[in-house]
């Protein structure tokens, strides 16, 4: 395969990357998708060599051959974690710990290539402790937050204000078996009691909201999209057969901030979210570096899609 090409990074089931790829191929930018947790080395093969210049060599993923050097774009969208990371198994273990390092530091090491967003990058900016701080260093409205693990200092937070509890990662979980997400919640200080000291708990001052506000940015571009989710409703995921959508622009101010939080965390892309509350202010909660957006490109006509491909498609420039 030869020209500028566009990596993308993602699970074998990811309808939000089909629609960049789709994108990308009517553009006729080449394109090859590949999972590096499941494909790799069994569905797929690394040749690189390091000097002066870099990385060169060459990927073959499902039957295509890269050139190292010609990767102008890595969409580091979804893909699964490398396998057998906490296997018994310690040759297993060994496997999968060398495959990280091995393909994935390449991957991550590319000379010119454009990163949506930089796999390190990404980890970084999940910290939710590391966004609060920042979002408040830029102005933002940031709500009273608490991260603890003792009991009684959560529990005088919670009766000094209204108070909502909501964990710091977003990891896989199940109920009896069945996918299952853990939503923003009130919680009452009568509610904590011991168990909290068995890890770090997030409280934070719950936002007289009249709805919320998912700011999409991609490079220097941002889509902005008011939810209006029924009375009562505290975390609009809970909610998404009764949500109305609508596009909105943000304010010059904000959308300075936050292209400047994507720079302190060296992303191309986040997906922020905001409560806006009853006097109409932007009150930050949280910047997902690798969120969902496609639902909201159809539900309040946001060409997200247009604005990604346009990123890879220019790729780092010379």
């Amino acid at each position: 395969m030869t020209g500028r090409v566009v990596l993308v990074a993602t699970e074998n089931e990811d309808a939000t990357a089909d629609l960049v790829i789709a994108e990308l191929n009517r553009r006729r930018v080449p394109v090859v998708r590949f999972d590096p947790g499941r494909d790799f080395p069994d569905r797929s093969n690394l040749t690189a060599y390091s000097d002066h210049l870099g990385w060169s060599g060459r990927l073959t993923a499902h039957s295509k051959t890269v050139d190292l050097t010609e990767v102008g774009a890595l969409y580091h969208r979804r893909p699964s974690s490398y396998l057998n990371l906490n296997s018994a198994d310690q040759v297993a273990r060994f496997v999968a710990n060398e495959n990280r390092r091995g393909l994935g530091g390449v991957l991550a090491s590319l000379p010119h290539c454009l990163y949506l967003s930089h796999p390190q990058s990404i980890a970084r900016g999940e910290y939710k402790p590391a966004q609060l701080a920042e979002a408040k260093c830029l102005g933002l409205l940031v709500p009273r937050t608490l991260i603890t693990n003792d009991p009684a200092e959560a529990h005088a937070f919670a009766a000094e204000q209204p108070t909502i509890y909501k964990p710091l990662h977003a990891g896989a979980y199940d109920v009896d078996g069945e996918p299952a997400g853990i939503w923003a919640a009130p919680v009452r200080s009568r509610e904590i009691d011991g168990r909290i000291s068995r890890c770090a708990h997030l409280f934070q001052e719950q936002v007289e909201k009249v709805a919320d506000v998912r700011a999409v940015v991609v490079g220097q571009k941002v889509f902005c999209a008011r939810i209006t989710a029924p009375p009562g409703v505290v975390d609009w995921r809970a909610e998404y057969q009764n949500l109305t959508y609508e596009a909105v622009e943000c304010s010059e101010e904000v959308r300075q901030a936050l292209l400047r939080f994507l720079a302190a965390f060296d992303l191309n892309y986040g997906a922020f979210d905001f409560s806006v509350s009853t006097d109409g202010g932007w009150w930050f909660l949280e910047c997902n570096p690798n969120g969902q957006w496609a639902w909201l490109e159809h539900e309040a006509g946001l060409p997200i899609t247009e604005a990604i491909a346009d990123l890879l498609e220019k790729g780092k420039g010379p």
